[in-house]
């Protein structure tokens, strides 16, 4: 069993920004694919991005490259998301999302790949 607990979310202006923090626990962590992903009012849960453990790639979606920021602290066992240049439409839950092999972090991108997901923390991007 894998646990994800997110924090960091919070109010900010437009152009602001905030880093949102995943600490994972479990076992075999060293083996999961990591993801963030988020989900606004009346809209679906969507990728944002993704990393691995072991392997230095990072994935993100088109939405947010540039301004987001995806790494890792493999001591803390934490992924972060570092996101800049907030926009008012980045308001959503934020979930931290974790997926065994053979999914990758390439492989991230839907929902249906995730095996485990955080409680998810709000980010409010006033305009």
């Amino acid at each position: 069993q894998v646990e994800l607990v997110e924090s960091g979310g919070g109010l900010v202006q437009a152009g602001g920004s905030l880093r949102l923090s995943c600490a994972a626990s479990g076992r075999a962590i060293g083996s999961l694919a990591m993801g963030w992903f988020r989900q606004a009012p009346g809209k679906e849960r969507e990728f944002v991005a993704a990393l691995s453990w072991r392997g230095g790639n990072t994935y993100y979606a088109d939405s947010v490259k540039g301004r987001f920021t995806i790494s890792r602290d493999n001591a803390k066992n934490t992924v972060y998301l570092q996101m800049n240049s907030l926009k008012p439409e980045d308001t959503a839950v934020y979930y931290c999302a974790a997926a065994w092999p053979p999914t990758t972090a390439q492989a991230m991108g839907v929902p249906r790949a995730v095996d485990y997901w955080g409680q998810g923390t709000q980010v409010t991007i006033s305009s």
